[in-house]
């Protein structure tokens, strides 16, 4: 059975004021450091959790962060989350995780909701015009992801995305693939305009005719994507994934279709997510720096609430090709 344990007890215990046991908790000012040590280690004998309610009530902080995104089932975004969790873990924050399903009412939900709780910073990965009032009226720290960010956010980070379709687009044609097509992500990101432009860019470049079909970012709606693509374009030889779980569900399609992977059809995935190296074949895919996206992210909040400002407010990150098993050289080539 577990004792409730107030601040008197712990003051009792180190021999010292209820004020100065609060003041060590809350580091609201300066305590001698043999009585810090006497408070710390009463509280680590009795076990005492001060209530982070109360106390970022009165701090008006609750060293949260939280990170709202359109789809928990989004790998990508799921290991994004757990870079964030960890970095701010590390840098004395905790991590509240809110799934929006693209509902700019759910999105306008949870920002109030984490503001009510003295949230220290919020990212966002927001594509919806509808919350330019919350942000607007935010007075906490909001760094975007994935976009460029406007004057109402504090900062943005975002990867290459237009380098990172160039690359994967120059890798198969490199290997011999004249019959491209592009899996397009939905127009309304930025993420997938860039990537559609460096698709295009690149196959004009070599006089091919760039070709695309729409899909959204989601397992099912990829494998209705692929079948779309093969019935328009059944004659296709390489094909850029939106991500990797879109490339995941071609490659489903393919097996039904009993086209051989890279023989037949050659696949470049996007993102980089631990599932594309357990895939057969290894799926070669354009790498997102998905461990500093998450670190950048709440180092910037961090820096905004610390220190009051942020140095950089537009954080464009490299991206690299990691060529595997679905794509190779064709003989002659």
């Amino acid at each position: 059975m577990s004792i409730l344990v107030h601040i008197s007890d712990i003051a009792r215990m180190a021999g010292v004021s209820n004020a100065t046991v609060s003041r060590v908790i809350n580091g609201t000012a300066k305590v001698s450091e043999e009585k810090t040590k006497r408070v710390e280690e009463a509280i680590r004998k009795t076990g005492f959790n001060p209530n982070e309610i109360a106390r970022s009530l009165y701090k008006k902080s609750s060293r949260l962060i939280g990170y709202i995104v359109p789809s928990i089932l989004n790998i990508f975004l799921s290991e994004v989350g757990r870079a964030i969790e960890d970095e701010a873990f590390r840098s004395g924050y905790k991590m509240i995780l809110c799934n929006s399903d693209e509902n700019p009412e759910k999105e306008a939900s949870y920002i109030k909701m984490l503001m009510g709780m003295n949230a220290d910073g919020i990212i966002i990965t927001a594509n919806n015009e509808h919350l330019e009032e919350e942000i607007r009226n935010c007075p906490i720290p909001i760094v975007l992801m994935d976009k460029s960010a406007d004057a109402f956010y504090a900062a943005s980070v975002q990867s290459d995305n237009y380098t990172g379709a160039r690359i994967a687009t120059e890798h198969l044609i490199d290997c011999g693939c004249r019959k491209l097509v592009l899996m397009r992500g939905p127009i309304q990101y930025s993420s997938s305009q860039q990537r559609y432009q460096g698709y295009v860019d690149v196959c004009r470049e070599h006089q091919i005719e760039p070709l695309f079909v729409n899909s959204r970012y989601s397992y099912d709606e990829g494998v209705q994507s692929a079948r779309e693509l093969f019935e328009r374009y059944p004659h296709t030889d390489g094909i850029l994934a939106s991500t990797d779980l879109v490339a995941f569900a071609l490659y489903k399609v393919l097996y039904e279709q009993h086209r051989k992977v890279p023989d037949d059809v050659m696949i470049v995935g996007y993102d980089d997510v631990g599932l594309s190296r357990l895939m057969i074949p290894t799926l070669t895919t354009v790498a997102q720096p998905i461990e500093e996206i998450g670190r950048l992210c709440v180092q910037l909040i961090v820096e905004q609430t610390e220190h009051g400002t942020i140095q950089q407010r537009e954080n464009m990150l490299p991206v690299s090709l990691k060529i595997r098993e679905t794509t190779r050289r064709k003989e002659g080539v």
